[in-house]
């Protein structure tokens, strides 16, 4: 018997991605049209946090700004590219270049205010804490 992995938010990622491409423009009406590529990300929940990790290589960290805004997480950037000009030749670039945008809607645990995001080595990584739990209290019934 083989074991499948089951991953459903994988096919609503997918699904997600067609429906925009299709449409041709994302949720705040920043054409889809006008992204030329999209990192790849790992998100991983945590105890106390969310952790997305995204893979921006070659992207500087004064291309990249990360917003949270209405409970959406976007991260948005720019792969310029390199300006040279071959004069020997044969040359064939493989390397995506130009804007790149991914939204994540965040979870009601989420503390907006407190999230950080850091760059190092071709990964964006941005972190956001979770709220505290509120705990259940005791409420006492009054006679009548």
């Amino acid at each position: 018997m083989t074991i499948v992995r089951y991953e459903p938010w994988a096919l609503l990622s997918r699904f997600q991605r067609q429906f925009e491409r299709a449409v041709g423009e994302s949720a705040d009406g920043a054409g889809a049209a006008s992204v030329s590529w999209i990192p790849h990300v790992d998100v991983r929940e945590e105890a106390e946090r969310f952790v997305v990790a995204a893979d921006v290589p070659g992207v500087e960290g004064k291309d990249i700004e990360v917003t949270a805004d209405k409970g959406v997480l976007t991260i948005r950037g720019e792969r310029r590219s390199e300006s040279k000009t071959s004069a020997d030749g044969f040359e064939r670039v493989e390397r995506a270049t130009g804007t790149f945008l991914r939204r994540f809607t965040l979870p009601e645990s989420a503390d907006a205010e407190a999230i950080k995001a850091r760059h190092v080595n071709g990964v964006l990584e941005v972190t956001i804490p979770k709220r505290p739990q509120e705990q259940a209290r005791r409420i006492s019934v009054q006679a009548a």
